[in-house]
């Protein structure tokens, strides 16, 4: 019997990557706002910038190949959401 061997290429492997990574910091920043002692609590903050590090250079690594695409805000936009959360925060 012979297996189906499937091979991934550079893109499935860093999109898989990228998805784990997002799964990571939820989960590192869910712990982080859940430790009643600070030691801990500091672990997980370093632990989830950490990964938040690597998220990055995987997100900046597919944007490069151009397998990420993102579009810019419009600036009317931006301005809008600045007023809103400053508006929200007062």
């Amino acid at each position: 019997m012979e297996l189906n061997q499937q091979s991934f290429c550079d893109k499935d492997i860093l999109t898989d990557l990228l998805s784990s990574q997002k799964f990571v910091t939820d989960g590192y920043n869910s712990f982080a706002n859940e430790c009643a002692t600070p030691a801990v609590k500091t672990d997980f903050v370093n632990l989830l910038s950490e990964e938040h590090q690597l998220q990055n250079e995987v997100f900046c690594e597919m944007q490069k190949r151009g397998w990420y695409q993102v579009e810019a805000a419009e600036q009317t936009k931006i301005n809008q959401a600045k007023q809103k959360y400053t508006a929200s925060s007062l």
